[in-house]
């Protein structure tokens, strides 16, 4: 499966989440909602995972934790926040720099729909 097609499956799958039970749940929630919802999809989650990476020889050990990795290759940033931020987006394109992967997304459940909440982030490689 393509990562477009990745993409797709957790808007839909956070729309139906978001359309049953709102936006006044815990993030935590929401990231066992979703990971139920996209494995009842044929999908891989990870969640929670703890990542580390090298510079310059020198291993940095967990350094950070995605709260979603689906078909290990989309990175999913879940909030449940009254308002969007630009940091949320400048955050996943660095897992993505440090993972070397292309798509990433921030869904925020807190807002009125996960539309307003959901942006795409690509990853040139840089």
């Amino acid at each position: 499966m393509t990562e477009n097609e990745i993409s797709g499956d957790v808007l839909d799958a956070a729309i139906k989440i978001h359309k049953q039970f709102g936006p006044g749940l815990l993030e935590s929630v929401y990231e066992t909602l979703l990971a139920i919802e996209l494995r009842k999809r044929g999908h891989t989650v990870e969640t929670q995972q703890p990542v580390s990476f090298e510079y310059e020889g020198v291993r940095i050990d967990n350094a950070f934790r995605l709260d979603m990795l689906v078909d290990g290759k989309v990175v999913v940033e879940l909030k449940s926040t009254e308002q969007m931020h630009p940091v949320f987006a400048k955050q996943v394109k660095t897992y993505l720099v440090v993972l070397k992967l292309h798509l990433g997304l921030v869904v925020n459940f807190g807002l009125a729909t996960v539309k307003d909440g959901f942006v795409r982030i690509v990853n040139g490689y840089n």
